[in-house]
């Protein structure tokens, strides 16, 4: 069982996706890096053969802590978020809290490490409630926009989670999809809590891995103490100082609000379909979808993937998780075909 428990939490939207399919399972924005990033990256090509100097550390956690007026030693780089949840054990927390539905590796690293949870599954609209935590637990994970559901939760609630000798995680990978990236706590140095971000999605970097956490210094001390020498590479590095800059940032800004707007069109397209989407902001969408599991092996069949929802903790086999992408009317036409 436990077994079982763990495969579900390390399935993976990308395994859903087949060379030639039309992807909705991942979360990534495009297709490639935009050519400035392609372009940079490659000029450092040149670099590979020295290990990664402390010059290109320095630089890239320099542009994070300027990023979200942040000390540098708040900083901590990471090889993607989800690099942050690996190194959650070093923590030894007691009872690990998790907020679900939502990104399932928490659940997979801690029960490895054989650290005690607490499934925390909140209902649709998937709204939070900070007191439905145990308060014995002195770790508590939220994902802000949380995936899947795509519900972005006020910052006074998350902050609300705080206790005395509990650590508060808020995986925000999503947040800078959002305009203005409200309810984030990246630029709040407080004692507790830790945020961690991903430039992977945004960026469109997905193979490289790069991300960051932001907290105290002597939880992130704990966190990171016994990583290997060198964590991140030399290109790691550089992308993570290459979209931390002001004009990078303008950039992320200016494709969220796009990013929503295509949002709106592809809701009102999939409801007027007649299908229940929960609202959110993220670049994705959770809906229900009555008998989603034959719906998704059709939607397969005709080349379309998206991602199955029954391996996250509380939801169940009528939902489906897909992308917000330009194609969006193709799927809608695909959704309708099928359920007609």
């Amino acid at each position: 069982m436990v077994h079982e428990v763990r495969q579900a939490a390390r399935y993976h939207g990308d395994q859903a996706v087949a060379p030639g399919m039309l992807d909705f399972a991942v979360n990534v924005r495009s297709a490639g890096p935009p050519s400035w990033l392609v372009e940079r990256l490659a000029a450092r090509l040149t670099d590979l053969g020295h290990y990664p100097s402390a010059a290109d550390v320095a630089r890239a956690t320099r542009a994070v802590a300027q990023r979200h007026g942040r000390a540098t030693d708040e900083v901590a780089l990471l090889a993607g978020g989800a690099e942050g949840f690996a190194l959650l054990p070093e923590l030894a927390p007691r009872l690990a809290a998790l907020i679900a539905p939502s990104f399932t590796e928490p659940e997979a690293v801690l029960s490895a490490a054989g650290v005690p949870i607490a499934q925390v599954v909140l209902d649709a609209p998937f709204t939070l409630d900070p007191a439905a935590v145990p308060a014995e637990a002195d770790l508590v994970v939220v994902g802000n926009p949380t995936n899947p559901t795509s519900v972005l939760h006020p910052a006074r609630d998350i902050l609300a989670l705080r206790r005395p000798g509990r650590i508060v995680v808020v995986d925000e990978a999503f947040a800078d999809a959002v305009p203005g990236e409200p309810e984030s706590l990246a630029g709040m140095s407080l004692p507790d809590v830790v945020v961690l971000r991903s430039l992977t999605k945004t960026w469109s970097v997905a193979g490289l891995r790069v991300g960051y956490a932001l907290g105290a210094p002597d939880v992130l001390a704990r966190l990171t103490a016994r990583r290997a020498h060198w964590p991140l590479g030399t290109l790691q590095l550089e992308a993570v100082a290459a979209c931390c800059t002001p004009e990078a940032v303008a950039a992320a800004t200016a494709g969220a609000r796009g990013l929503a707007a295509m949002r709106a069109e592809m809701v009102a397209g999939l409801r007027g379909s007649g299908l229940d989407v929960v609202d959110g902001h993220a670049p994705f969408l959770l809906v229900r979808v009555p008998g989603a599991e034959l719906v998704r092996k059709h939607l397969d069949a005709s080349g379309i993937a998206v991602r199955r929802c029954d391996t996250f903790v509380g939801l169940d086999d009528e939902y489906l998780r897909v992308a917000v992408r330009a194609e969006w009317p193709r799927l809608v036409d695909a959704l309708t075909e099928v359920l007609r």
